[in-house]
Formats: structure tokens, sequence, C-alpha cells
């Protein structure tokens, strides 16, 4: 396949998968203030952190939101990528947790794929992160 056919394929990816996030998920969680984010940071007791649970409430709104949307850019690809892995990893383990079977967490486990995938392959030529020249551990 030739190059640049992979980097549209990489920049279709990207915007469909940012909207989606920053849409459907995101922007509920980023909106939703003190109590929102302190529901969603008490998942983090999962692997055992119970302190902060707005910080990491917070924090996992902030990927989901911003995180996505500087992958649909294509602006610091590597970073968003890394901030939204982790909190699908969260919400993943967090599901087998709870004893919803891996059909009720195969969402967050497909999500967390596909930011592994943009955290190991960049964004592309067709990305802000290309034409700023910003370091490959970023972009």
């Amino acid at each position: 396949m030739k190059k640049n056919k992979i980097d549209i394929a990489l920049l279709l990816l990207r915007f469909a998968f940012a909207f989606s996030i920053a849409y459907a998920h995101g922007w509920g969680k980023i909106t939703g203030g003190a109590d929102k984010w302190m529901k969603l940071g008490s998942n983090m007791a999962v692997i055992g952190i119970t302190f902060a649970p707005v910080f990491w409430g917070f924090m996992a709104a902030f990927a989901e939101f911003f995180g996505s949307i500087m992958i649909g850019l294509g602006f610091f690809t590597r970073l968003g990528s890394f901030l939204l892995a982790f909190t699908m990893f969260i919400a993943f383990f967090m599901h087998l947790h709870d004893g919803d079977g891996f059909g009720e967490a195969s969402h967050s486990f497909d999500l967390m794929c596909v930011s592994i995938f943009f955290l190991i392959t960049g964004a592309g030529k067709f990305s802000l992160d290309n034409k700023i020249k910003i370091s490959k551990w970023l972009q």
C-alpha cells in the first residue's frame, strides 16, 4: 500500500475516533463538574488508588474529551493517545472487576486498543504534529 494511502487512512480513523469519543463520552464528563469527576475518579480504587478522586475523575474526563481532540487534530497525538489508553484500561479493568464480563468491557477494550495503535504509529503525514515538526516521541 502506498504511504499516502496509509496517511489518508490514519487521518480518517483519527477524525472518526476523536469525534466519537469527544462527543459520546468526553463532553458529558468534562462538563459534569466535581460530582461527576468524584464518581469517575473513584474507579481508580480498582488499582488501589483511593486518594484525590476528583483529580483522577477530571483527568479521565480530560483524556476522553481533550485527549481525543488531540488525536483527531494530530496534535501531541502520542500524549493524547497515552492518556486515553490509560483511561480506557481503567474502564476495562473496572468493568471486569465489577463482574460485567468481557461483553460489557469490550467497548473500553476496543477504545484502548485504538489508542495504543495511535500511540505506536503516531498521527501520520496529515497532522499538526507533522506540520510543526514536534518531537517524534510526542507526535
